[in-house]
């Protein structure tokens, strides 16, 4: 680094994926019923050391953990995945449940934030971030 300047790192990670869902616990009309979103998740991962390669993480491992993380997920009723029995499956729980998922796979001490990204269409999103100590 040269003089005081902190250098922050930010490397990320996008896929697309279908599942279904029914909002509960209010009246959001055709909302309530079953119905499919083409989602699109990005994760990131944010540290201020790269490794002996150059890399905050290496990308194999970034894909291997969302990967594993959306074979749970896509293609299922969210409803009924067991962290969302009796909840109302938003996109910002979608987004905790995918945040929860990398960082029991990524933490590492070069990482100082998890970041995850879950698009329901083209113009609405939720983000979960977590910082690390």
């Amino acid at each position: 680094m040269e003089g005081d300047v902190k250098m922050i790192y930010k490397v990320a990670l996008l896929r697309n994926f279908e599942a279904r869902h029914r909002l509960i616990g209010g009246d959001w009309g055709g909302e309530n019923e079953l119905h499919t979103h083409h989602y699109q998740v990005e994760m990131s991962l944010e540290g201020t050391r790269l490794d002996e390669h150059g890399y905050l993480v290496d990308l194999t491992a970034i894909e291997v953990s969302l990967d594993a993380a959306l074979a749970r997920i896509a293609g299922q009723t969210l409803n009924d995945l067991p962290e969302l029995i009796g909840l109302n499956p938003s996109m910002e729980r979608l987004a905790e449940i995918f945040c929860r998922s990398v960082l029991a796979d990524m933490a590492t001490p070069a990482l100082s934030a998890v970041s995850v990204k879950v698009f329901e269409s083209a113009s609405a999103w939720a983000v979960c971030r977590r910082e690390l100590p």
